[in-house]
């Protein structure tokens, strides 16, 4: 059964959390919307990162977006309790474009991250 357009709305808004703290270079919003058990995996220039979350909100950290920095958010998938969100980034950084998946459960009525993928943009890769 397809879900309503609220869900998708609701789901879109908790992944606002990932973008807001991209763009703010601060990961206070993310730590909202990842569970602490969160796993991250992705290439970043090259070199495998994998494992906690908190890579994430350290790169999140140290890092500012940008002027340029620029986000789009698509709900690829919804159930129930299951949810996959594609974000699109460009100019992480000033430099960096990255395509995220990020996968989502519904606990306790509200959604929250379990898992970040990623892949960059070969063109911005830098050794």
């Amino acid at each position: 059964m397809r879900s309503k357009i609220e869900e998708y709305e609701a789901v879109e808004k908790a992944a606002e959390k990932f973008v807001k703290s991209v763009a703010e270079g601060n990961s206070k919003y993310a730590r909202e919307l990842f569970v602490d058990e969160a796993v991250l995996f992705g290439y970043l220039d090259g070199d495998l990162e994998h494992g906690s979350i908190e890579q994430f909100y350290d790169n999140v950290d140290s890092v500012a977006a940008g002027d340029k920095f620029n986000a789009r958010i698509d709900v690829v998938l919804l159930e129930e309790t299951l949810a996959v969100v594609r974000v699109l980034e460009e100019s992480w950084g000033g430099r960096i474009d990255f395509t995220d998946v990020i996968l989502l459960l519904k606990m306790d009525g509200e959604w929250k991250a379990v898992a970040k993928a990623y892949n960059q943009n070969s063109d911005t890769i830098q050794n």
